[in-house]
């Protein structure tokens, strides 16, 4: 209080004010006039205001109150701030009254759940377990005991391990990441988890046993950023330390992968890309497939090479993990660096906002339900400090840390856990590269002295690093000791705490200097609204405290000017600070100590781990003012215990070094549960022993496929020869294998002559031979849950609009989607006389069993599940446990179970069940619980599977983890090669509560309006969580409606509209994943011919080749120009016509944005090139105008290569061409001679003509696509642009052929080409 003059003025006016003045107003409402009877205002704001309510809120009003001169004004608006205060202190308290009542209820739910662990388990559960689940988590001393301790278990990582050639992925989505050159603190999404991330990819490729790291994020080819965040593919290293040469392989090292998903041209900030994580997994595991093919050929003896571990970072990354490993069946790792309950925590408590603003604000319901989705699929959990696993992971549903120790020690005794499983957390500190740390001198004289930098008699300094300059010259004495802060300008980053405690200390600002690195800024009022915010206080402060010439904060720096200000402060014998309210791990303290820092740090997160490691500073409460003041003035001032502090850091930094954390980090993930998929490749001579057909409709394919990446390992060659005879023994020996694996039985009875040619099973699935496939995945059905007719009328109006067409039938298959069991699925078609066979793949119970019709069948017709995907969804299913918990849980209301009189609300649907589904008919629609809260609920128990409701919500089924009715078709991406971009999903307008699970990704949707009246989504979500736009892309070009009752041609239709079967054959994605994106994703500005169809080597075939024409008649102008020895200006003027030709090629074959500029910087050159030959002639200073166009050219040329000018260029484009056509229409009136005014009349013709086509390619090239013929409108531009170059070129040079008087004639070669013949006079 006594620092807060403000307060104190406040209470003396509000006594000097008297109390009678504001009891005497009588407001206009009874209920008003009750409360202002009774309330006294100094009271008031001494019990309730000033131990409640922070100061920051009230100072504005405050101001204005001391503002204003009138005493009953002032009263006045005294009584009004009261009530203010009054209204936001009862807010707050309501705010901390629900979050006390839900914690209090989440406690009571954990409690329940761990009884009920205890008594499914406690048949076996041993004593020492018991005293597991009761007993604390034993507090850790340090990280070198952590370490020692931890791993005396485990075998360390080591140089033994160099033979594993391991692939690696991390995934970090948000932010802006690159290799060099890093924007930290450009926005929070780019700070140092980016930083982290880069380093950690790098450090893992030089680790012995690391083959390749990936490190995945979006590629943004937005104009708002750098062009090199839209690069495809980035380097990082090659993965060998110097001198180790020996290992390098053609893909070996690190790499930054970015993968196109959301709007290709906005960056947006992270809480916007949650409905588009389905969009980039589908991308991320096209890559995979092709590089573990890649690495396969190249050290996996032609076996693909399956990423070792899949690592997430933070929630959006976690989430994408979770999905690629369960479709890839592989490990993942998640490392969450900020916690979304947590941050929901701290937020609430401020009382500024309620829970709906701060969900719509931060979309924390998602990110939330995303970090538990992390939790479910994790088998490791990196956390930087143990005060995370604690206080912040401790807060979600899936994680117990009792209920872990209790699982981890009865699976290490090898005790069933009942399905239940808890991820396993470990403590590994971030790494940091020490290589650019010079240590220096701890000697008296070197440090805390700047002398050295300066001359003797004070005058220039000598040369020092720039950064410097840019510090000192805010600093009026720079040689006193440097406190050092250095973070974005964020508010949890307590920056202006520090300020206000640097300056209320006379002793710290006599005997030190303040120095703020705070981000890059140019202008704060074009920041964002938090970060100006900031950094306008910190502002303010400086000026209120008169700390001018104390205080340091430069606009810009370097990421390699950072470990020069930590070498500036060391020489002054500076402290580093880190003042956070909560720092999840600190990175910038251990850069601190390792360029020789004291530090000072919060001691809420984990600085405290650091410090318990380095002992090299203290630690103060972020709030607390005064302690940090008395912190900072102590290093300072206490020269001893600042060189104590100095020499602990750097005996102890070694901990905290990339190998050590790299070692760490592989020893933790070799403990992990390692898991790939297990099912054999297929042999290519399989699809030797297909139809002869689909070899043929494959073999254009095949023949492109130098760069397609499969997932068999193998690769067909068009050139070998193969004897039919001689490989038939080799195809039924493979043919053998696959069959006896999906568990053929001999086949005793004979089909029918009519249907054996369709019916005959193949020797694999369909699927392998399929380009396209459609998903019918409607949910259909009536009040009992009975699939309704209609649904068999859509199917049959689909098949048929398909088969319509041969061409497209020949490519495509068919997949049913749905929540019924096979035995009714198959009455259902065959209800509706809809044979099996028609089907390439059933994805039944709600994603839980996946068939192959025609494949595998038994004796009397009953189809065989694939037992891949069997084995592949088994991964953390616990059936039994799952049974027990649902029962009890669904017949249980509001804490209390219901009595066996009482009628249960579900009841077990055994004949809907399997093996891997367990299905519930709902006899009590009153009494379903929310899937939210019945995840929320199993989690806390340590189970984890997908739970849904169906069948119009009188079904609900619970299936593995990692089987869904969405994941099943990246199944069938990673199993068969059929990638899910070239898929089609047909949903209605509602379904099931995985129906938006089916909405988002690559493929395309066809929603059926009127199709599905009534689905099971109103039992999704409670009230509270996450919203649909958090999971469903807003106005998605993938998603097409119909508007209902649709016949065969209007199906045919909808899928043309849809761009699925249209020239846009594909896209980018699923290109990639075919192999055939010959030069990488589309930069540039795209046309209307599809790319990569006639080759996959050029992106727009026709557009390439129609510039062709352009290069042969300006040879025909060039050669014509130096047999008769024209000016050169018309040879120059030919050869950039051929220059713009071949530039105009490059740029459609590659669809790149380098080639872009490379096509429309010669567009201007030529435009110049015009100019001069037409004014030239009238101008007098004949040096002048060619010295300008010429430097005109060349500057714009510069600046091109730099910036996008998209509609910028157009407009350029077109005043160049304007400027010539007042001289180019002299020239045609004053010329007499019939065939060269036909010259002029045909390029105006053929620009008309050729312009018309352009328009046309461009505004109407979504409805070009549904045509069966594209007309190639920008191939005709291209075709008739060259003629038009042509005529221009031969019309110019009669006219200066006129000029100079060389009796100019037009002739004509083979007697279609006009050219220029002329007869000089013998004087020239």
């Amino acid at each position: 209080m006594a620092g807060n003059e403000w307060i104190n003025g406040y209470l003396e006016a509000i006594l000097s004010s008297g109390a009678s003045a504001i009891e005497d107003k009588t407001p206009s409402s009874s209920a008003s006039s009750h409360l202002n009877l009774a309330f006294n205002p100094t009271k008031y704001f001494v019990e309730e205001v000033v131990t409640g309510v922070d100061e920051t809120d009230l100072h504005r009003t405050w101001i204005k109150v001391v503002a204003t001169r009138n005493t009953r004004e002032r009263s006045s608006r005294l009584e009004n701030m009261c009530w203010r205060i009054w209204h936001l202190a009862r807010k707050k308290k309501q705010l901390e009254w629900e979050d006390l009542q839900r914690l209090t209820n989440r406690r009571l739910e954990r409690e329940q759940g761990r009884k009920d662990v205890t008594e499914d388990m406690s048949e076996d559960l041993s004593e020492g377990e018991k005293g597991d689940v009761l007993g604390e988590t034993p507090t850790l001393d340090s990280p070198r005991k952590r370490f020692q301790r931890n791993f005396s278990n485990l075998e360390v990582w080591s140089d033994s391990n160099k033979e594993k050639k391991l692939y690696i992925i991390l995934v970090s989505l948000h932010g802006l990441v690159r290799g060099e050159n890093m924007e930290l603190g450009r926005d929070s999404d780019t700070g140092g988890q980016i930083k982290y991330v880069v380093e950690l990819a790098k450090a893992l490729a030089k680790m012995p046993g690391v083959y390749r790291v990936d490190l995945f994020t979006r590629q943004i080819a937005s104009p708002e950023v750098d062009w090199s965040y839209g690069e495809p593919t980035e380097m990082l290293n090659t993965g060998a330390e110097d001198g180790d040469d020996a290992d390098l392989g053609e893909s070996s090292g690190a790499y930054i992968i970015r993968i196109p998903f959301g709007p290709r041209d906005k960056y947006l900030r992270k809480e916007l890309l949650w409905p588009y994580i389905q969009e980039f997994v589908d991308g991320a595991l096209a890559h995979i497939i092709n590089m573990s093919k890649a690495l396969g050929e190249q050290i996996g003896g032609g076996q693909p090479v399956w990423p070792y571990v899949i690592h997430g970072h933070y929630a959006d990354a976690g989430d994408s993990a979770a999905l690629l490993s369960g479709a890839l069946n592989v490990p993942m790792v998640l490392t969450g660096h900020s916690l979304g309950r947590n941050k929901l925590e701290q937020l609430i408590k401020q009382g500024r906002q309620s829970k709906e603003d701060i969900n719509s604000t931060y979309r924390i319901m998602r990110r939330i339900e995303g970090e538990e989705l992390s939790l479910d699929a994790a088998e490791l959990v990196i956390t930087s400090t143990k005060q995370e696993i604690d206080e912040q992971w401790g807060l979600y549903d899936g994680f117990d840390v009792k209920l872990e120790k209790v699982l981890r020690a009865r699976a290490r005794r090898g005790v069933n856990c009942h399905g239940r499983y808890m991820p396993r957390m470990a403590v590994i500190p971030p790494g940091m590269d020490f290589s650019n740390v010079v240590a220096q001198e701890d000697t008296a004289d070197a440090d805390g002295d700047l002398a050295a930098l300066t001359n003797a008699d004070g005058q220039s300094p000598k040369a020092i690093p720039t950064i410097w300059s840019e510090v000192m010259r805010f600093l009026t004495n720079p040689h006193k000791p440097m406190i050092l802060a250095l973070s974005r300008p964020d508010p949890k980053k307590n920056i202006t705490t520090l300020v206000k405690a640097f300056g209320e200390c006379r002793p710290l600002r006599e005997l030190a200097n303040l120095t703020l690195i705070m981000g890059n800024r140019d202008d704060i009022d074009e920041m964002s609204g938090v970060t100006a915010s900031v950094l306008t206080t910190v502002l303010k402060l400086v000026d209120r405290y008169d700390l001018y010439g104390q205080v340091a904060f430069p606009k810009h720096h370097k990421q390699s000017d950072v470990p020069e200000i930590y070498r500036l402060a060391g020489k002054t014998k500076g402290v580093f600070i880190n003042p956070a309210l909560v720092e999840p791990f600190g990175l910038t303290l251990i850069e601190a100590a390792a360029h020789g820092l004291p530090m000072v740090a919060t001691k809420n997160g984990g600085p405290v781990d650091i410090h318990r490691a380095l002992n090299n500073g203290l630690l103060v409460d972020p709030h607390d003012q005064q302690a940090i003041a008395d912190a900072l003035l102590k290093l300072v001032s206490e020269k001893n215990l600042w060189h104590e502090c100095r020499k602990n850091g750097w005996k102890n930094i070694h901990l905290f070094s990339w190998p050590e954390h790299c070692r760490t980090y592989l020893t933790r993930v070799a403990a992990c549960r390692m898991r790939h998929p297990q099912w054999k490749t297929d042999n290519p001579s399989d699809e030797l022993a297909a139809e002869e057909s689909s070899l043929n409709d494959s073999l254009k394919d095949v023949q492109d496929m130098s760069l397609r990446l499969s997932v068999d390992g193998e690769k067909t060659s068009l050139n070998e020869s193969f004897d039919a005879s001689a490989t038939a023994d080799a195809v039924q020996d493979q043919v053998n294998r696959v069959l006896s694996k999906m568990k053929r039985p001999e086949t005793g009875k004979q089909e029918s002559e009519g249907d054996k040619k369709d019916n005959v099973p193949s020797k694999y699935p369909m699927l392998r031979r399929r380009r396209k496939l459609i998903v019918i995945a409607l949910d259909c059905y009536d009040t009992n849950g009975a699939p309704q007719k209609k649904m068999i009328q859509i199917i049959q109006e689909i098949l048929k609009a398909i088969k319509s067409d041969p061409q497209i039938a020949r490519v495509s298959g068919f997949a049913i989607s749905t929540a019924m069991s096979m035995s009714e699925l198959t009455a259902f078609l065959k209800s509706g006389n809809i044979k099996l066979t028609e089907f390439d793949a059933l994805i039944c119970s709600s994603g839980s069993e996946v068939f192959y019709p025609g494949t595998s069948t038994e004796e009397h017709g009953k189809l065989y599940p694939d037992p891949d995907y069997s084995s592949h969804i088994e991964y953390r299913w616990g059936g039994d446990g799952l049974r027990r918990i649902i029962w009890k849980l669904m017949n249980t209301q509001e804490g209390v179970r219901q009595q066996k009189s009482v009628t249960s609300a579900i009841e077990e649907d055994v004949k809907s069940s399997n093996s891997h589904c367990i299905s519930y008919l709902i006899k009590d629609r009153s009494k379903a619980k929310k899937v939210d809260d019945m995840r929320q609920k199993l989690r806390m128990r340590g189970l984890r599977c997908h739970l849904m409701y169906c069948r119009n919500s009188t079904r609900m089924q619970v299936v593995p983890l990692l089987a869904s009715r969405a994941q099943a078709l990246r199944y069938l991406f990673v199993r068969w090669r059929l990638n899910v971009a070239n898929m089609c999903v047909i949903l209605g307008e509602t379904g099931d509560t995985d129906y938006e699970e089916l909405i988002s990704g690559t493929h395309k949707t066809l929603i059926l309006k009127g199709a599905a009246e009534d689905g099971s989504e109103n039992l999704l979500r409670t009230s509270g969580s996450y919203l649909r736009e958090d999971v469903v892309p807003p106005e998605n070009p993938l998603i097409t409606y119909t508007s209902g009752n649709e016949t065969v041609e209007e199906f045919a239709n909808a899928l043309r509209q849809d761009t699925f079967w249209g020239w846009n054959f594909g896209s980018d994605v699923e290109r990639m994943a075919d192999g055939i994106f010959f030069w990488g994703p589309v930069t540039s500005k795209e046309w209307c011919e599809p790319n990569y169809v006639q080759s996959s080597y050029i992106a727009e075939f026709f557009n390439t080749i129609s510039n062709i024409p352009c290069i042969l008649l300006a040879l025909i102008g060039l050669v014509n120009a130096l047999r008769q020895r024209f000016e050169k200006r018309f040879s120059v003027l030919h050869i950039s016509n051929i220059i713009l030709a071949l530039g105009s090629m490059t740029y459609h074959a590659t669809l790149r944005q380098m080639q872009q500029q490379g096509d429309e910087t010669p567009m201007v050159w030529e435009m110049l090139l015009y100019i001069y030959i037409l004014y030239s002639p009238d101008w007098h200073y004949r040096s002048t105008m060619p010295t300008f166009l010429f430097l005109y050219g060349a500057l714009f040329a510069i600046v091109h290569s730099q910036l996008r000018f998209g509609i910028g260029f157009k407009v350029h484009y077109a005043l160049l061409c304007f400027l010539c056509a007042p001289r180019a229409y002299k020239y045609y009136i004053h010329t007499e001679d019939t065939l060269a005014k036909r010259l002029a009349k045909l390029y105006v013709a053929t620009l008309l003509i050729g312009a018309a086509c352009w328009l046309c390619d461009r505004v109407f090239c979504k409805q070009i696509q549904c045509w069966y013929f594209n007309p190639q409108g920008h191939a005709v531009w291209h075709v008739l642009m060259g003629f038009n170059s042509y005529f221009a070129n031969t019309f110019l040079m009669y006219c200066r052929a006129q000029q100079r008087e060389w009796n100019p004639k037009i002739k004509h070669l083979f007697g279609l080409f006009p050219y220029v013949k002329i007869q000089k006079p013998k004087t020239q």
